[in-house]
């Protein structure tokens, strides 16, 4: 992979009305309240990772967020879309686009950018999986599909989430990173608080996250803008550039059958 355009535009937060009928909010309103009763997590821990991803925005001009920060009291004092989710808990609405050049190894290095390098990439299916209505699986508390993609591209790229120095996780609503950070090995099950709970996701931390700010705070692009951004990460163009950057994951979408892709430098 060797380059991207972006633009977002007309960005708004997600609102009650046109959430009402929104399966995936449904799904991910159910699955969170079972992890929060099953493992201690709160409106505060789900809060960190709004506020991190906007703090990334403040730095993207490119961002819905940009100017506009958000702290904890904003988060709590923001309005229930559907309960335990709050208002910030919910990506934006957006026009937008991204284009993504893939190429060979070979004929990206003759171009003007670095190229990004594909590692791995793949997608997955699992259990109980349904298209945005998996209501009815046995533990409401995992994704099996990521698991199972996280399984096959850190086997086709013979890294782990050791090697991994940032991450572009699928943002829909602040609770998928919760999940995705264990399904991809990150921590153990249940563990998810207790690792963001130091500032694990921002600069500095163990596991810088949508740099850009991500679903929630650049535009919902249903996630290409993210790959774009593991892409800057990887050139070292972000906005918000982590140092010794070598390897990036980037996560599909959550709900649906999904994929992953991990890219580094050349």
């Amino acid at each position: 992979m060797i380059g991207h355009h972006q633009k977002v535009e007309g960005s708004g937060q997600l609102s009650p009305d046109t959430a009402a009928g929104d399966d995936q909010l449904a799904t991910c309103e159910t699955v969170t309240t079972r992890y929060m009763h099953e493992y201690g997590a709160t409106s505060e821990h789900l809060g960190q990772i709004a506020i991190a991803q906007r703090k990334f925005a403040l730095n993207n001009p490119n961002a819905a967020g940009y100017g506009k920060p958000l702290t904890m009291d904003d988060y709590l004092a923001s309005r229930l879309v559907a309960e335990p989710l709050r208002l910030y808990d919910c990506c934006q609405e957006t026009d937008g686009g991204c284009a993504l050049l893939i190429t060979s190894v070979e004929r990206a290095r003759d171009l003007k950018q670095k190229p990004a390098v594909i590692r791995a990439v793949c997608q997955a299916s699992s259990r109980g999986q349904e298209q945005m209505t998996s209501f009815y699986r046995d533990d409401m508390t995992s994704l099996p599909e990521m698991e199972l993609a996280a399984r096959q591209v850190y086997a086709q790229s013979g890294l782990g989430p050791d090697d991994i120095d940032a991450a572009c996780l699928y943002d829909a609503f602040t609770s998928e990173i919760l999940v995705q950070l264990e399904a991809f090995g990150f921590c153990g099950r249940g563990e998810a608080k207790d690792f963001i709970a130091d500032g694990a996701l921002e600069i500095g931390g163990r596991l810088p996250n949508n740099t850009h700010g991500g679903l929630l705070s650049e535009g919902y692009i249903h996630g290409v803008n993210n790959i774009a951004e593991g892409v800057r990460l990887i050139r070292g163009m972000s906005c918000n550039q982590p140092t010794g950057v070598e390897h990036v994951l980037v996560s599909s979408g959550v709900g649906v059958p999904t994929g992953a892709l991990i890219l580094g430098r050349d």
